[in-house]
């Protein structure tokens, strides 16, 4: 059995969530009825900005909660999803007179409860509302694998599933909330980046459940996981144990065929690790992307590489490419201050 530093495994998410509270009381505050994290004073006159999904992917989303990015992060289960009634108490207390925005990964149950939520918020509060749907994984996109139905996969909903893009949208949407766009506005904004960001991952191992005594896969010592998702998802192939850039270029190249970008574009590129990939390694591979797109006449105009939308403690690394633009660097690179994420 895998052994993990817990208590009552029924108790860890709201024993973290309490915990994580405790280390950035400036930052956050927990609302232990609820069972969500929001700004430790909340921001008025703005746009509020809720996320959530399933726990197992730190330090999304609760970390990302503070000024320039979101106001309340509502964690699920261990990949599950919240409530529809947490989910409506998150958007309750983050509304400040100017509307809410929900950001959601491409995932039957957090697409369902996040809709009942915001239509509770309508009939019994009139709290405006906007959803940014986030569905960026290449791997479960069927124009590019006609044999994969996304409907099949562990939870993915229809279309591609969710996956680090989500951070992209959150801070961005956040900037635009912070320097006081309106509600539709801010919307817009987190459509264009979820509609323009694609993702492909892969792992060398898979992660396990707490409380598990096996992986959600198992790979044999020279075999790779190609097209992973955050859950725990099998990929759409396995491909032989191969350099650093041999396997990022696996990533990187359907990318770019899928962008289609034209020479003299700029991207933001995400590195992120799955859970228990080193930064020795996420910066081997951030040089193997910084190569292969500016070789294709492309600018690697920001970087981000880290863990950040993680799978338990997969060890593995998932590569996002953003195409942007003025406007888009500009919310970017815009003042952040999160648990996780800070400039």
């Amino acid at each position: 059995m895998r052994r993990s530093l817990a208590n009552d495994p029924d108790d860890l998410v709201a024993e973290a969530l309490e915990g994580l509270a405790l280390a950035h009381p400036t930052l956050l505050r927990y609302d232990a009825e609820h069972g969500f994290v929001a700004r430790a004073a909340p921001a008025p006159d703005k746009v509020a900005l809720v996320s959530g999904g399933g726990s197992g992917h730190e330090p999304l989303h609760a970390s990302f909660v503070g000024t320039g990015m979101l106001d309340v992060a509502v964690p699920g289960a261990v990949f599950a999803s919240p409530t529809a009634l947490q989910l409506y108490e998150a958007t309750r207390a983050a509304d400040a007179g100017r509307g809410v925005l929900h950001i959601v990964k491409n995932y039957t149950g957090d697409v369902i409860n996040f809709t009942i939520a915001r239509e509770l918020a309508d009939e019994d509060d009139a709290v405006a509302t906007e959803v940014v749907l986030v569905d960026d994984d290449l791997a479960t996109d069927p124009a590019t694998d006609p044999a994969t139905d996304p409907a099949e996969t562990d939870d993915g909903g229809p279309g591609r599933r969710g996956t680090a893009a989500v951070v992209a949208v959150e801070k961005i949407c956040g900037a635009a909330a912070e320097a006081g766009a309106d509600l539709a506005t801010v919307a817009a904004l987190g459509r264009r980046v979820a509609g323009r960001a694609r993702s492909m991952a892969l792992a060398l191992t898979a992660g396990t459940h707490p409380g598990e005594s096996r992986p959600a896969f198992e790979l044999d010592g020279d075999e790779v996981e190609l097209g992973v998702g955050i859950h725990g998802e099998r990929g759409r192939s396995r491909v032989p144990m191969a350099s650093a850039d041999e396997l990022t270029s696996l990533l990187v190249e359907p990318l770019l065929a899928s962008l289609e970008l034209a020479r003299g574009g700029g991207v933001v590129a995400i590195v992120n690790g799955l859970g228990s990939t080193y930064p020795l390694e996420l910066h081997v591979a951030a040089r193997a992307v910084h190569r292969l797109v500016t070789a294709q006449g492309l600018r690697v105009d920001r970087f981000l590489v880290g863990s950040y939308v993680t799978s338990l403690d997969m060890h593995g690394v998932s590569v996002t490419l953003l195409p942007v633009d003025e406007e888009l660097l500009r919310l970017w690179d815009a003042p952040v201050r999160t648990p996780a994420l800070t400039w």
